[in-house]
């Protein structure tokens, strides 16, 4: 029988492959990290600096320089990060040359609680400690505070954010004792009575439509009230 010869060199060039690559793989788990880079990836970070991150790391881990590849858990080291409370997630990776990078992404407030206990509501309206770095200018919370009032309000607060007009003129949101809303502006002194948060998209478009118009005339400063808890209406109560 004769014996085929191209089976034997598959078979050795299969052997060289694997053998390199292990290699090659034993001799990447070797390398050590050689710098740590962290990178922020949202457009406001003001409530984290690197350095705090580093402390977090360094008491965790002490100095991960010169610690070898095989030694890094990548997963428990975004878990580390993402311990602190300003942080959303992170992202935690090595490079070919053995620098070990994190992209970290800060939670965003968009509305302040106000009272005895005060935090920030986030975008996901999840509750955000106060920061020592930075205050955020946000609405600020007043009233009655409930976990149904949050949920109302941070329905409020998104869609405050998504309006480039409201954003920049709406400053608080007052819950009274029957859990409806009212909204202060930054310059007029009129209140917005909202009511509920039923038909936001109606009511919005109804002030903004009635705010063109008084501001046409010039008589924003003849009112103190202004309702939008009737269908389809803007109902004043002049000063």
């Amino acid at each position: 029988m004769r014996f085929n010869w191209n089976y034997l060199k598959l078979f050795l060039l299969i052997v060289c492959i694997t053998g390199l690559y292990s290699f090659s793989d034993y001799r990447s788990n070797q390398k050590k990290i050689n710098g740590i880079s962290l990178e922020f990836v949202s457009e406001n970070n003001l409530f984290l600096s690197k350095d705090v991150v580093n402390k977090l790391l360094i008491q965790n881990y002490g100095s991960l320089k010169n610690v070898p590849k095989e030694d890094i858990v990548l997963n428990t080291i975004e878990k580390v990060i993402e311990t602190n409370d300003m942080v959303k997630n992170a992202q935690v990776y090595l490079t070919i040359n053995g620098e070990l990078k994190s992209k970290i992404a800060q939670r965003q407030p968009i509305g302040r609680i106000g009272g005895l206990t005060q935090f920030y509501l986030d975008e996901d309206g999840k509750k955000m400690p106060l920061s020592r770095n930075y205050s955020a200018r946000v609405p600020i919370i007043t009233g009655k505070i409930t976990g149904k009032s949050l949920e109302d309000v941070y329905v409020i607060l998104q869609f405050v954010n998504d309006d480039d007009f409201l954003r920049k003129n709406i400053i608080g949101i007052h819950i009274d004792d029957e859990e409806k809303y009212q909204l202060r502006f930054r310059v007029e002194n009129f209140v917005v009575n909202l009511g509920d948060v039923n038909d936001l998209e109606e009511k919005f478009s109804n002030f903004k439509a009635f705010y063109a118009k008084a501001m046409k005339d010039q008589t924003l400063d003849n009112y103190k009230i202004v309702s939008l808890e009737f269908d389809n209406q803007v109902v004043c109560t002049k000063i």
